[in-house]
């Protein structure tokens, strides 16, 4: 009798599990999505008009990224990123980290 319970329930454990799965890399792939090209900002001050606002002058790096991505996403050449931030290592980026985009 326990055999036959187990020969029905390991394949619904098994679906439930993948299902599972499945929501997660859903979830993954949602938020890893590239959203809008405008860079995540932050310390700025600036005052805005109507008609103009001033550009980024910060980047947040996100889990992903890499240096000509962020110079894609901000319109900003991969020499000027170098030139404004010395201290930087293109091959070790680290989410959270802060990189000028103007001087």
């Amino acid at each position: 009798m326990a055999r036959s319970r187990v020969r029905y329930l390991a394949p619904i454990a098994l679906l439930g599990v993948i299902a599972a799965i499945a929501l997660v890399v859903r979830g993954e792939l949602h938020t890893a999505s590239p959203g809008p090209a405008t860079p995540v900002v932050s310390g700025q001050t600036t005052t805005t008009s109507a008609t103009t606002a001033a550009p980024p002058t910060l980047y947040v790096v996100k889990a992903g990224d890499s240096l000509s991505a962020i110079a894609a996403k901000t319109g900003v050449s991969v020499g000027t990123l170098e030139a404004l931030n010395p201290s930087l290592n293109p091959n070790a980026l680290q989410t959270g980290q802060r990189l000028r985009l103007r001087q």
